[in-house]
């Protein structure tokens, strides 16, 4: 019961900003608060992770997690799309133009985590967050992002809609989840439900990070967050060659990040045609993977 409390409370504010009416103004605001909202959930699991105790000595356990769920999530995820393209007998489209890779992004989120991480170690006891801060950031952030997804201008039923979209959207689901099962039977301590939480980030980690900081502590969930945004940097780079054999693991690649920080480069390597599938399969992920994140992680 205490977890279906857990699930409400928290995804309920996504509800309530995907509810409301779409107003232009709203949604830039939505969009432009939440970025700063999201450097400020990155600070705050940075002061957690640099409050764990034992941390040096926890180290090479993290890069062993971290390396293998990454290894995971978007090596399952990449060959299953390039088997259903090679069924479906596919072709590659022409890549039109060379691609420009921009890893900005990353690195500021990088950073936060790290200008947190470095503030635990001198910040007053007084200064520093309560433990509910991050159940309290994620509500926000969770609201935002429904006000963000409704004023994309894509409804469920257009997404859905496209075909193609909506089978990359599945097996993508399907795989990557898979992948957590696997990652949950390789380590003794990880229970197949932390192992589907920890792998239905699909490259969100802005929202991976503090749900799962907010379900198994900042360890988990900057294993979470860096599992995520390595998929994202990967997809930044490989993108234009993954394109060349298979147009549906391209755009798996960069998971719930094609509606936004990838869609040039997915646009740029594949052309304008894949663009409603693109759209399509963004959609469907940003909706699901919340969803799924936070159900998942309230199970234990």
């Amino acid at each position: 019961m205490n977890g279906l409390i857990t699930l409400f409370l928290i995804l309920t504010p996504m509800f309530i900003g995907f509810a409301l009416p779409t107003h232009t103004d709203l949604v830039k605001m939505a969009e432009r608060t939440l970025n700063y909202l999201i450097y400020l959930i990155l600070i705050v699991i940075g002061i957690e992770l640099g409050l764990v105790d034992d941390l040096a000595e926890k180290v090479g356990e993290i890069a062993l997690y971290l390396g293998t769920l990454a290894f995971l999530t978007i090596g399952f995820g990449s060959v299953a799309l390039w088997i259903l393209d090679h069924r479906s007998q596919v072709k590659a489209p022409v890549m039109p133009t060379k691609t420009k890779i921009s890893l900005s992004g990353s690195i500021i989120q990088l950073s936060c985590l790290a200008l947190g991480f470095l503030a635990a170690t001198f910040l007053p006891a007084q200064f520093i967050p309560p433990k509910s801060s991050t159940t309290v950031l994620l509500m926000g952030l969770l609201f935002l992002v429904g006000i963000s997804i409704k004023g994309s201008g894509i409804s469920l039923k257009e997404a859905m809609l496209n075909k193609k979209g909506v089978q990359i959207s599945i097996v993508f689901t399907l795989s990557t989840l898979l992948a957590g099962v696997v990652f949950a039977l390789i380590f003794q301590d990880v229970s197949i439900t932390k192992g589907l939480a920890l792998s239905s980030g699909f490259g969100w980690y802005s929202l991976s990070g503090p749900v799962m900081t907010d379900a198994y502590g900042a360890v988990w969930g900057s294993v979470a967050l860096l599992n995520d945004l390595i998929r994202e940097i990967f997809a930044l780079i490989f993108i234009p060659y993954f394109m060349r054999y298979s147009s549906s693991a391209a755009i798996g690649l960069g998971g719930v990040t094609s509606l936004d920080f990838t869609l040039p480069t997915l646009t740029a390597s594949g052309g304008t045609k894949i663009i409603p599938t693109i759209i399509s399969f963004g959609f469907i992920t940003n909706i699901i993977s919340p969803i799924m994140m936070v159900f998942f992680s309230t199970l234990g």
